[in-house]
């Protein structure tokens, strides 16, 4: 009986934040909306055959807009795979916020398992779930890539230890797959937690006793993650520098610090980027507090947990230090920085190692008392927490709000072209129309990538293709290809072309450039190299 209610405790410990997303209607977060109709146009992509969705067609007033490149994949193909099953978007997107929340108190739970007690652990992933952050990017921001991040580091460092303790290769490809998701599910998150995955690995690698095998396991795990999810993040690395990225970006993190009082304590609110509560959690700042006497501890017990313990230190400390006005003159002058945009952002660094470091404290606590305390923890938490449960309101809006042409670009115009203008700003009067000359023609075929229309022409004339122009589009008039003109001052980023008089069809085409077709070709080639492992594997242990 005692079992079942420690399982029942513990299961509604997992339950309670995700409240907000049994209620009908999408919680009315700053981004939530935005996120749907991506994901809306995301999916339209691959019911279409595009398995790698590039190209938002319906987004930007019917302009299209390239955002799917660079913006994290992840949390679209898996809120598509349930909108594939029957879900709605919007409930689609809510599980997807939901799996967030759990998996990751789950995955941190095995992670710290795998060396620290069941009550440590169990702290650990409470800490990660209950992070004031955490209900920040849940209930405020709707910020579905941070929320999904949030899955995967613990899990990537799981793979490391058991590489490190077991030495079986048999956990490098789960490790790779595991950091493949985490770059996939948030660009600059993913960049933040990267130098605590390589400190993870050379910590690791100081008490190998096969170095070499685990130097080289690690190695390849670290690159195969990479190489996974190259599709992604070359591409949008490279082709970055045709977009307004940097300028619309510039400077943006000015206004964005916080002051220290705040990171300690602050009210809940629903306030705009940088207005709402940035505090990193009462019970979290205890663990950064004590953290200097528990390495301390350790080091008298000769326990290497000690470099662990102020590694943590170090890299919170750091995280504090770079969300404060006293930092503006690093992040003047190490550009990288400017990719996180809001100092803010390092709220996500230290929810992770607050939550590790927490669980490493309660570690040296006896166990006889181990129980109790982590009753009366789990019940501060809760109290502490009670106010972070509900968005400020549900929004009610149909399906084909998402579906159909969206009046935006779900982002604040740093992936348009630096050719167009950040945002179009009514919506097109046709997908094809005559500027100048004499023509009638009509509309073939429609998809998010591919554009057919039948064109007669009288005298020579000018087309506007209305469709936001980025490298990748081709016109071709009787499969001969056309001159694209994209920078009329008039029609600033639209494609432009002009045909002499005769009959043609025309056919606009959204295709791979060759950066890109590259980084999928590194994908795919290691996709099937692992299917055709594990396939020998199973023919091998069947035969």
């Amino acid at each position: 009986m005692k079992k079942y209610l420690v399982i029942f405790f513990i299961f509604m410990l997992l339950l309670l934040p995700l409240i907000s997303l049994f209620h009908s209607g999408l919680p009315h977060t700053h981004d939530g909306q935005d996120h749907v109709a991506r994901i809306a146009n995301f999916y339209q992509n691959l019911s279409e055959g595009n398995i790698i969705p590039r190209w938002g067609a319906n987004l930007n007033w019917g302009y299209g807009h390239p955002i799917l490149e660079f913006l994290y994949p992840a949390p679209s193909y898996f809120a598509s795979f349930f909108h594939f099953f029957g879900f709605s978007f919007v409930d689609s997107i809510k599980i997807v916020f939901g799996l967030g929340m759990v998996l990751s108190g789950v995955f941190m739970y095995l992670w710290l398992s795998s060396f620290l007690a069941v009550e440590a652990s169990l702290v650990g992933a409470v800490l990660y779930m209950y992070a004031p952050y955490r209900f920040i990017d849940l209930n405020v921001r709707g910020a579905i890539g941070e929320n999904f991040v949030f899955i995967w580091l613990p899990l990537v460092l799981y793979f490391i230890y058991k590489l490190y303790k077991t030495k079986k290769i048999s956990f490098i490809i789960p490790g790779g797959i595991a950091l493949a998701l985490l770059i996939l599910s948030h660009n600059a998150i993913s960049l933040m937690f990267l130098p605590f995955i390589i400190f993870y690995g050379i910590y690791l690698s100081s008490r190998s006793k096969n170095l070499k095998f685990y130097f080289l396991g690690f190695t390849f795990l670290i690159l195969l993650g990479f190489i996974l999810s190259a599709f992604f993040w070359f591409p949008a690395l490279v082709e970055g520098k045709y977009t307004l990225r940097n300028i619309v970006t510039a400077g943006g993190y000015l206004d964005k610090f916080v002051n220290l009082n705040n990171l300690i304590y602050g009210k809940w609110n629903y306030g705009i980027s940088g207005k709402f509560m940035v505090q990193l959690g009462l019970t979290h700042w205890l663990g950064f507090i004590a953290s200097p006497f528990a390495a301390i501890y350790f080091f008298r017990k000769r326990n290497k947990l000690w470099i662990f313990t102020l590694a943590l230190f170090i890299y919170i400390l750091t995280a504090i230090l770079l969300m404060l006005p006293e930092s503006n003159f690093i992040w003047s002058r190490v550009p990288i920085l400017q990719n996180f945009q809001f100092p803010w952002r390092f709220l996500a660094a230290t929810t992770f190692a607050t939550a590790v470091l927490g669980a490493v404290i309660f570690s040296t606590v006896p166990k006889k008392f181990s129980k109790y305390l982590f009753i009366a923890f789990c019940l501060l938490i809760l109290f502490l927490s009670k106010d972070y449960f509900y968005p400020k309101a549900y929004l009610q809006k149909p399906e084909t709000f998402y579906t159909g042409v969206y009046n935006g670009t779900t982002d604040t115009g740093e992936s348009a072209p630096i050719w167009s203008i950040r945002f179009m700003e009514k919506r097109p009067k046709a997908h094809l129309e005559v500027i100048d000359g004499n023509a009638s023609k009509k509309e073939i075929k429609r998809t998010s990538t591919y554009h057919e229309y039948l064109v007669s022409v009288k005298n020579r004339t000018l087309f506007s293709e209305n469709t936001l122009y980025f490298p990748g589009w081709e016109i071709r008039a009787n499969d001969k290809s056309l001159q694209i003109q994209y920078q009329n001052m008039a029609y600033r980023g639209i494609m432009l072309f002009s045909l002499d008089s005769g009959d043609y069809k025309i056919k606009v085409q959204y295709k791979e450039t060759k950066l890109r077709a590259f980084a999928d070709a590194i994908s795919i080639v290691a996709i099937f190299n692992i299917l055709g492992f594990y396939l020998f594997k199973f023919v091998k242990k069947r035969f």
